[in-house]
């Protein structure tokens, strides 16, 4: 099952990167939202091996994930894989510049069964498909917005 959007952002690629590999910020958002998290690597260093474990309530059912940092590549991108509770994932965040002051985030994500329970998660993921392709493309509207406004705010 893959999900996937783009999102203009009016703001530096180099300034959009800082924004999306802001780890401390993301893992403050996700706490708010109810996930227990666990960092295991080093934030100043990210591309050596930084890893999440993180324990969430979905669909009434307790979830554990390990994330991984797959590549951190400054500027243009990174991409996260995930695994846990019957589901593998891949999520790649990719940056173009567009102009000196706008940049292209393309987001995409891939998520595949591992086992006979994740495959029963998946059927009912697909069988929502549109309310969940809607929520994850206003999600990200969402993040490119705030990360506007914030970039704009400091400037």
């Amino acid at each position: 099952m893959k999900f996937q959007s783009k999102e203009d952002i009016e703001a530096p690629i180099a300034e959009v990167f800082g924004a999306i590999s802001d780890f401390e910020l993301l893992e403050r958002s996700a706490l708010r939202r109810g996930v227990e998290l666990q960092r295991t690597g080093d934030l100043a260093q990210p591309e050596n091996g930084l890893a999440w474990d993180l324990n969430f309530d979905f669909r009434g059912k307790p979830r554990d994930i390990r994330l991984t940092l797959a590549s951190y590549t400054p500027v243009t991108g990174l991409a996260l894989t995930g695994s846990g509770s019957g589901i593998d994932g891949r999520m790649e965040i990719e940056l173009l510049a567009l102009s000196p002051q706008r940049t292209r985030m393309s987001v995409q994500l891939k998520l595949s069964p591992s086992n006979l329970t994740g495959r029963l998660l998946v059927q009912s993921l697909k069988l929502a498909r549109s309310n969940l392709t809607r929520r994850f493309k206003l999600r990200l509207a969402e993040f490119a917005k705030l990360t506007e406004d914030r970039l704009n705010r400091t400037a």
